[in-house]
């Protein structure tokens, strides 16, 4: 892929935050790594994005030295460039402060599996990272961000936990390209808006019977998903 396609494909993900209504002004930032070439196209820091072109749209290699383009990269580039190097399948990244995840965020509090909807796209809570500690803070605030979010996915395959909230900061989602990645953005805040309500309802709520969270995830991502349509090869 040339330089002017991954830009072309950043800068549509991010102007689809927008029209997502996902993000405030500048708050917010899409990103794709090339690992053919080793580099990751990303938002320029600060600019809105009702002025954003896809001129405008950096490019960095994963160490996060310029690669192309005359603006900075994101503020939070070293985050995004962390996780491309700890997670070989993750090929796009999203961060945004849409409000209701954000609130689960500030909340520091995980969002637990309360129904279906959530079961059919995250298998099981989506995690909350830890308040970062002081001795993070004074290092590479971004870079240690990136490590928080390895730490609280664990073991967990980033494909079936496309997303997390860092407590006190907000969200951030990942998926196999820009697209998926904002895609991914979408249902994480309809799905903590859904578990802020659910749980406002009725405080006493249980989460989901293991049994409907493995059935829905599984029929529509497991080995023998049946979910959609299957092309059928002639």
């Amino acid at each position: 892929m040339s330089y002017v396609e991954l830009k072309r494909e950043v800068y549509e993900a991010n102007m689809e935050l927008d029209n997502r209504k996902l993000v405030t002004y500048t708050f917010g930032n899409v990103s794709q790594v090339d690992r053919t070439k080793g580099v990751v196209a990303i938002k320029p820091s600060g600019v809105p994005y009702d002025t954003l072109s896809v001129d405008d749209i950096v490019i960095v290699d994963l160490e996060n030295k310029p690669v192309d383009g005359t603006l900075n990269p994101s503020s939070d580039t070293k985050t995004h460039t962390y996780l491309y190097r700890q997670w070989e399948s993750v090929g796009g990244i999203t961060h945004t402060h849409s409000t209701y995840a954000t609130a689960w965020a500030q909340a520091q509090l995980a969002i637990p599996c309360y129904g279906t909807t959530h079961a059919d796209y995250v298998y099981g809570e989506i995690p909350c990272a830890s308040v970062m500690s002081d001795e993070r803070i004074n290092k590479d605030y971004e870079d240690e961000t990136g490590g928080q979010i390895i730490e609280c996915l664990d073991h967990r395959d980033p494909i079936e936990s496309p997303m997390v909230i860092v407590a006190g900061h907000a969200p951030f989602t990942w998926g196999r390209d820009a697209a998926k990645s904002v895609y991914h953005a979408v249902l994480l805040e309809e799905i903590a808006k859904m578990a802020y309500l659910t749980k406002t309802i009725n405080s006493a709520v249980a989460p989901l019977k293991q049994g409907l969270v493995d059935k829905h995830y599984l029929r529509k991502n497991g080995k023998n998903a049946y979910y959609g349509q299957k092309r059928i090869v002639k």
